[in-house]
C-alpha cells in the first residue's frame, strides 16, 4: 500500500462497510482488510500500525449503534443486575441475563489478550480471510436450515451463554464473523432467528467496549496517541459506522423474523470466490 493519508470519504466508505458487517453476519474485520487490499488504499494517516486502531474506532461507531437502538434493553438489564446483587438472587431470567453476558464475555477477552499478535497478523492475510468468509459462512447456512424449530431468549442456561461466548472467540480470527459465529451457536442451540441475533447485538456491547477501553489506553496512555492528519478520517469513520449500523441492526431483526440468513451465505461464498480468484490472478 501507499503511505498517504486516508481520505475523508475513503473513511467514510470504510464506515459504511463497518455499519453493514458488523450486524449483518459477514464479518466486519474481514471486510476492512479486503476493501482497502482490494482498491489499494492507504493505512489511517499513513501509518500501518494506525490500521488496528482505525478498525477498533469504527468498530465503536456500531457500539454506538448498538446502545441506541437497544437503550431501553440495556437499562432493564443494568437495572436487573443491580437488584440480582442486592437480592443475591438468580431466579429469574432477567436476573440472569447481566451475568450471561458477561460470562460470554470472558472467552473474547482472555483468547484476544493472548493472540492479539497472531490475530492481527499472520490471519489477517486476504486469503486467509477469504477461506474464514467461505468455511463459517456455509456452516452458518447449513446449522440455520438444520435447526428448523425454536426458543425463545429465555430458555438460555448459563452454559449456553458460555458456550456462545466461546463461539464468540472465534471471531477473533478475521472473516469469522463476530455476529455469524454468535448467530450460528444460538442457532445451533435452536434459538429462533430473533433471538439469536438479538443475544449477539447484546453480547456486543461488552465485547467491542472492553476492546475500544484497551485500544483508547494503548493508543493515548502507552502510546504516542493518533497519526498526524488522521482524526478527520476517525471522526468520519466512526460517525457513518454509528448510523449505518442502526439501521443495519433495525433491518437484521425484522428481517430474520420471515427469513433465513442464505443471501448473506451466498455472498460469503461468492466474496471469498472472488477474492481467492483475484489473489491467484496475482492481480492484488
Amino acid at each position: 500500500m501507499t503511505q498517504e493519508a486516508l481520505e475523508l470519504w475513503q473513511a467514510a466508505v470504510l464506515g459504511v462497510v463497518q455499519g453493514l458487517s458488523e450486524p449483518l453476519p459477514i464479518s466486519s474485520s474481514g471486510h476492512l482488510i479486503l476493501v482497502p487490499w482490494l482498491f489499494d488504499w492507504p493505512d489511517p494517516g499513513g501509518d500501518a500500525s494506525a490500521s488496528k486502531t482505525f478498525d477498533v474506532a469504527v468498530h465503536l461507531g456500531t457500539l454506538i449503534g448498538v446502545v441506541v437502538y437497544f437503550w431501553r434493553d440495556l437499562g432493564h438489564i443494568l437495572a436487573s443486575a443491580w437488584r440480582s446483587l442486592r437480592a443475591r438472587s438468580l431466579a429469574t431470567f432477567d436476573e440472569r441475563l447481566p451475568w450471561y453476558l458477561i460470562v460470554a464475555t470472558i472467552p473474547v477477552a482472555v483468547i484476544g489478550a493472548a493472540g492479539a499478535g497472531l490475530f492481527e497478523g499472520a490471519l489477517g492475510d486476504p486469503v486467509w480471510v477469504a477461506v474464514q468468509l467461505i468455511v463459517f459462512g456455509l456452516l452458518l447456512g447449513a446449522v440455520d436450515h438444520w435447526a428448523a424449530s425454536g426458543r425463545g431468549m429465555e430458555t438460555l442456561k448459563g452454559r449456553e451463554a458460555l458456550g456462545i461466548g466461546l463461539a464468540q472467540a472465534l471471531a477473533l480470527i478475521p472473516g469469522t464473523s463476530r455476529s455469524g459465529i454468535t448467530i450460528t451457536a444460538g442457532r445451533g442451540l435452536r434459538l429462533t432467528r430473533e433471538a439469536a441475533a438479538r443475544f449477539s447485538f447484546l453480547m456486543s456491547v461488552p465485547a467491542v467496549a472492553g476492546a475500544v477501553v484497551f485500544k483508547t489506553y494503548d493508543t493515548f496512555i502507552v502510546g504516542d496517541g493518533l497519526p498526524d492528519g488522521a482524526l478527520g478520517a476517525f471522526v468520519v469513520g466512526i460517525a457513518t459506522a454509528a448510523v449505518v449500523g442502526l439501521l443495519a441492526i433495525a433491518f437484521l431483526l425484522r428481517y430474520v423474523r420471515n427469513h433465513s440468513f442464505a443471501p448473506f451465505v451466498i455472498y460469503r461464498v461468492a466474496l471469498g470466490v472472488l477474492v481467492l480468484c483475484v489473489a491467484a490472478a496475482g492481480l492484488r
